[in-house]
């Protein structure tokens, strides 16, 4: 091994820079500690300019601030490339927000809720657009009544990583009195716009979530009205949903989300449609705040 290692550090920087821009920005890390030679390769611009996508010059020209500054700001291109794994910019008129997956150099987009098919989103009655402090974006959506909920992205396959698998998270929050979420099941699906999907359903309703978490059901009287009520507006497949519907979690970012689905990219330029909506049970649904829908890598092929 230490035979291996003097033979590889005996070899040009150029030649080991080369070597290391053909793994993953987390190998071009770790062996960066194996010896200086390795170190000093791991921080040339040739490695990092191989880790950033062949089109972030396009993607960054989309930026809402100054892209010529944001180039000329960072000395290396293994600074510029930290910078956008770990802030997101604003792009296509603030519409998009881009940045990078930390260990893979993998695009991420998400789509702000004024980028979505909202559909009554352009209703004062049912919808209202405010601004979030807690949001990337400029507006936010907040559901204010409806009983036909029904949200759509679109997004090009072209302008994500190949040979990925990428899934999609509605991302939104919700004020404290949030109802109709948890009488019938809210359908998701995630694929090729014009062909079918397969559908999922999720978890929108942050206390419907830890009641499946811990299986917690409503004390009802039996023989009540309300018990009477309960049975008619429950779902008939609500046993086999309880098992598979995908579940809310917190984000770092104070946010919440939920999986929608997930694709496969590999190669084509296809419009790949994210989908969530709930139009069956008829029920008024209010108290839903939503930043938009995240793309992001699950797991490379």
């Amino acid at each position: 091994m230490a035979v291996e290692s003097c033979i590889i550090g005996g070899l040009p920087e150029d030649c080991i820079a080369n070597a290391l821009s053909l793994t993953t920005p987390k190998d071009a890390c770790r062996l960066s500690t194996v010896a200086s030679t390795f170190r000093s390769a791991a921080q040339s611009d040739a490695v990092w300019e191989r880790f950033l996508p062949s089109d972030y010059r396009d993607i960054i020209s989309r930026s809402i601030d100054d892209s010529d500054s944001l180039l000329h700001k960072f000395q290396s291109r293994k600074d510029l490339y930290l910078h956008l794994s770990d802030h997101p910019i604003l792009i296509d008129s603030g519409l998009k927000s881009f940045k990078l997956e930390k260990w893979s150099g993998k695009k991420c987009y998400m789509l702000a809720a004024r980028d979505l098919d909202i559909v009554w989103g352009d209703t004062s009655q049912y919808w209202q657009w405010i601004p979030h402090p807690e949001s990337r974006f400029s507006e936010v959506a907040e559901l204010l009544d409806v009983c036909w909920f029904e949200i759509h992205g679109y997004i090009n396959t072209k302008m994500l990583s190949s040979h990925t698998v990428y899934a999609a998270y509605l991302v939104f929050t919700n004020k404290s009195r949030m109802y109709g979420f948890d009488y019938h099941p809210v359908e998701a699906c995630v694929g090729i716009k014009g062909h079918e999907m397969v559908k999922r359903t999720v978890c929108l309703d942050p206390e419907g979530a830890q009641r499946r978490s811990y299986q917690i059901v409503p004390r009802r009287r039996p023989g009540s009205l309300f018990n009477r009520l309960w049975h008619l507006q429950r779902p008939q497949d609500d046993v086999a949903m309880e098992g598979s519907t995908e579940l809310l979690r917190s984000r770092e970012d104070g946010w919440m989300e939920v999986e929608l689905g997930e694709y496969l990219v590999d190669g084509g330029e296809d419009d790949l449609e994210m989908s969530v909506m709930e139009v069956k049970g008829g029920n008024w649904k209010s108290g839903l705040i939503v930043q938009g829908i995240e793309i992001r890598p699950k797991k490379c092929i």
